[in-house]
């Protein structure tokens, strides 16, 4: 009998969580990485797993949507979840890690394990690199920032035009250059008593209306980075640069990331505006600028975050950037269980197929493998209610008229219907969410007993 296995192509959340999953299943896994000898734009790591943007996996609450799909990822044995949690730092109601111990360990997994053969290599064509190989299925997982060889490839034989989006990473700061005198630690929604030695995740930097009004000013006069190739600027409605939300209105900010509602200062006075920061790892020597994605050239990012108070003498670890993104729109080329329509031994998982986001991407990983294990097994495809969380981002992107990253987010799932006392009250939004995120695990529950 010849020995079961996969060529998975990426070692990113996707990439890790696939080859974990099949290797604890007795499938062997040849996973391909090339950052250690040609890294893209945005990657400062050699090891696995790499979180580019952010250090945050988004919300714990089981009632979010990010909640309900941890929840899913948890009962299926995730391995970024289960990494995720030895290496948190303190984020509130969060789940964010130290970046290079998370990195670290997984890599050490995927290199230990017994049934995966990790591999330094650039693949061009996944065809002929999973003939060489001898797998049976193929998994490319190279994420959003897919190598230009293996981009042309795609774009050749799979997806035609239409292949990008922009994306946007935010500046990381050296705590010990700040002034913490005009800064203080309070979280926004998780109450702290700090009479039981408690003590809140995130770092504050508040504004006067004047100081709000003149930052909003500049950032949206500061000279920004043009696009690639004169294409059009195509971001993510989730995740866009502070500068671009700064030119939709001058209040826009105050309604997003630097919204003052809940960061009272010791005093109880309301701050105009607020900056958040969230710690970069458990020692906090450095912070991350929350939902302070940018496309400011560096030498603007450098002039105009000084003006944050309590940034004047700020020296930065790393400043933001802007990169080209490649995702597949999977309605036209690709089937339900995520497998090529055009090849059908060929998958795709993570980002790239059209989902937005750390563990939404894992979860594709995780996805795409156990369809490809259920073909091993002679079973065939199997469909996920959209009431669960993976079902829902699986029927997303599956359904999207045009390709349009989405993260998870209730809006996906099919509505629940509420009672006449529940529509009346003034917590019918948080009502629903609750409402859906039960039937979600419910739902759940028992399609996991079909797997």
């Amino acid at each position: 009998m010849n020995e079961q296995k996969v060529l998975i192509i990426g070692a990113g959340l996707a990439g890790s969580e696939a080859a974990l999953f099949f290797a604890r299943n007795g499938i062997k896994v040849v996973l391909t990485e090339c950052k250690a000898k040609a890294p893209n734009e945005a990657q400062k790591l050699k090891t696995a797993a790499e979180l580019v943007c952010t250090n945050s996996l988004k919300s714990l609450n089981p009632a979010s949507g990010h909640g309900l799909l941890k929840y899913e990822m948890e009962a299926l044995a995730s391995v970024v979840l289960e990494v995720g949690k030895a290496t948190a730092v303190p984020a509130g109601d969060a789940l964010a890690v130290d970046r290079d111990n998370f990195s670290n360990e997984i890599h050490r997994r995927l290199k230990n394990h017994p049934n995966i053969e990790l591999i330094e290599e650039e693949v061009v064509d996944p065809l002929q690199s999973g003939a060489k190989y001898g797998c049976d299925f193929i998994i490319i997982a190279t994420g959003p920032l897919t190598k230009k060889p293996l981009e042309t490839w795609i774009q050749e034989n799979v997806s035609g035009d239409d292949f990008y989006f922009y994306d946007a990473i935010a500046p990381v700061v050296d705590a010990d250059s700040l002034d913490f005198s005009k800064l203080y630690f309070k979280d926004r929604y998780k109450p702290v008593n700090e009479e039981e030695g408690e003590k809140a995740d995130y770092l504050n930097a508040p504004m006067t209306k004047a100081e709000y009004e003149a930052f909003i000013e500049e950032l949206c006069k500061a000279e920004k980075v043009p696009p690639q190739n004169f294409e059009e600027l195509k971001y993510f409605e989730a995740c866009l640069p502070v500068d671009t939300l700064a030119e939709r209105g001058p209040e826009t900010l105050r309604f997003s990331c630097m919204k003052p509602v809940g960061l009272e200062t010791s005093d109880g006075k309301m701050p105009y505006a607020c900056v958040q920061l969230r710690k970069e790892n458990l020692k906090g020597s450095a912070f991350n600028l929350v939902g302070f994605q940018t496309r400011l050239t560096y030498k603007e990012q450098v002039r105009i975050f000084k003006m944050i108070p309590g940034f004047e003498n700020a020296t930065f670890n790393h400043l933001g950037s802007v990169h080209r993104n490649s995702f597949l729109h999977a309605k036209k080329v690709l089937n339900f269980d995520l497998s090529s329509k055009e090849f059908p031994k060929l998958y795709f998982a993570g980002q790239i197929t059209g989902v937005e986001g750390y563990t939404e991407s894992a979860s594709m990983g995780l996805y795409a493998a156990m369809q490809i294990l259920r073909k091993f097994q002679d079973k065939d495809p199997l469909k996920w209610p959209v009431e669960t969380g993976i079902g829902a981002l699986i029927n997303y992107i599956m359904t999207a008229s045009k390709a349009s990253p989405s993260s998870i987010n209730f809006g996906l799932l099919p509505p629940v219907q509420l009672e006449k006392s529940q529509r009346r009250s003034k917590d019918r939004k948080k009502i629903k969410k609750q409402l859906a995120a039960q039937r979600a695990r419910e739902v759940f529950d028992e399609f996991l007993k079909l797997i």
